[in-house]
């Protein structure tokens, strides 16, 4: 009886524990809209008994969360999400109350309780945006560009493409909220697929809408490229410390090289081209290498054969252009160099950013005469041709990206392209409005 009685003390004085619960709310602002925000409950003591969740507004409490717990649980992390529709929330001041209660034969046996409110603010409605200027065909695989305004309150915005999403950025040259967005309809996107604009608010609150445009197919080659021996010894086996490892056969080795390296150095290019600048920095169109014709095409389909069997497949994301050994190579237009030096199957490397989330590639390089925050101009030498990397044979790779995705170089090339495509949106509202007038106009006269 003795042992009992104290072992049923002991038990109860554990039982009779004040430790409260505590409760942490992690709000990124006080506003609170669709965007999901965590609730992070726990007790050292006995263990939680039951969380309650809600939200008072227009002296109406609304319940969004109750949990019982049927056994000690010591930490719990609740995700919510106001849904308006469901919770019958409208926008305005409320509080965001959070109920917790432990297992605590304390007050008796009611447990110790905490109760957290937050002053908060209710927000559920979307970003005005309203499409001021896009294009009316897109190529696939090239660029289009988009403007609009959108309300004070975006917080993110910019346009989606199937997985790919390009943001926009704020017109320097507008005061009255209006964005822009270089964008691609990628290569590997069919036609079909439609183009969203997207704008979210610091509540979380999202506007959609379609970004209506002709995409025109493009034919894209298909192109059987056989590996030897030799191409192992010399091009590949350098690289395979590059991926981690050394060993496998030759097809394992080039499969490693040209799949997985491949993917980590496209991974760097995206990266790099998504940290641009937000304004533009060129000027006019783009200049191609100097006396150089094209021997490899844009998104050109490549199969690779290892003694007449097929071991792997890629895309070819640029034009590869071809002179003469060790030919200058000049700047396509002005920028900032972002990345200059290695990287892997792409050799010596210089990427420059022009602005906006456009950014231009030479690779394969046998020397580089800038270095990374150099600023150049248009023509400006930034190195040599060469065969570094995966190249077969003294040429420049050269490529254009949006926001780190492959693009049509041929485009940025052609002054009537950026004429009639990009310039007249760059162009501050007022002239623009100036230009459809005079355009107008002439239109009627003739």
């Amino acid at each position: 009886m003795v042992v009992l009685v104290i072992l049923g003390g002991i038990l109860l004085v554990r039982q009779l524990e004040w430790y409260a619960p505590r409760i942490d709310v992690h709000l990124e602002r006080e506003t609170l809209g669709r965007r999901a925000f965590a609730v992070k409950v726990g007790d050292r003591g006995t263990g939680l008994s039951h969380v309650s969740i809600d939200v008072v507004s227009a002296g109406v409490s609304t319940p969004i969360h109750s949990q019982q717990f049927s056994t000690a649980v010591h930490s719990t992390d609740i995700p919510v999400q106001l849904d308006p529709g469901r919770y019958k929330l409208n926008d305005g001041p409320g509080v965001l109350k959070v109920t917790a209660a432990d297992r605590s034969y304390w007050r008796f046996l009611r447990g110790n309780e905490t109760i957290l409110e937050k002053q908060i603010t209710l927000d559920f409605r979307p970003p005005a945006v309203e499409i001021t200027g896009n294009d009316r065909y897109v190529t696939q695989g090239g660029t289009g560009l988009v403007t609009y305004t959108a309300s004070r309150d975006t917080e993110r915005t910019g346009v989606r493409v199937a997985g790919y999403f390009f943001p926009a950025y704020k017109n320097p040259l507008a005061d009255d909220g209006e964005y822009l967005a270089f964008f691609s309809h990628p290569y590997d996107v069919p036609v079909g697929a439609r183009a969203m604009v997207v704008a979210e608010d610091h509540a979380g609150n999202r506007w959609e809408s379609p970004l209506r445009y002709n995409a025109r197919a493009l034919k894209y080659r298909s192109v059987r490229v056989p590996v030897s021996d030799d191409f192992i010894r010399r091009k590949i086996v350098p690289l395979m410390g590059d991926t981690g490892g050394s060993g496998g056969g030759a097809r394992e080795q080039f499969v490693s090289v040209n799949r997985d390296l491949r993917q980590v150095n496209e991974d760097t290019i995206r990266e790099t081209c998504q940290r641009s600048a937000p304004r533009k920095l060129w000027e006019g169109r783009f200049a191609q290498l100097a006396n150089s014709s094209v021997q490899a095409n844009f998104a050109d389909r490549r199969s690779y054969y290892y003694r007449d069997e097929k071991i792997d497949e890629a895309r070819h994301l640029g034009y590869d252009l071809a002179v003469t050994r060790r030919y200058p190579v000049g700047a396509a237009n002005s920028g900032a160099v972002v990345f200059a030096g290695p990287l892997g199957i792409y050799g010596n490397t210089v990427i420059i950013d022009h602005g906006f989330g456009l950014c231009s590639l030479y690779s394969h390089l046998s020397s580089i005469a800038v270095a990374a925050g150099q600023t150049v101009k248009k023509g400006t030498r930034i190195g040599r041709t060469g065969e570094t990397g995966l190249a077969v044979g003294d040429h420049l790779h050269y490529g254009v990206y949006i926001h780190g995705v492959a693009v049509l170089p041929l485009e940025w090339w052609d002054a009537k392209w950026i004429r009639d495509n990009v310039a007249g949106k760059l162009k501050p509202p007022a002239k623009r409005e100036e230009s459809r007038a005079t355009a107008n106009r002439l239109h009627g006269d003739a």
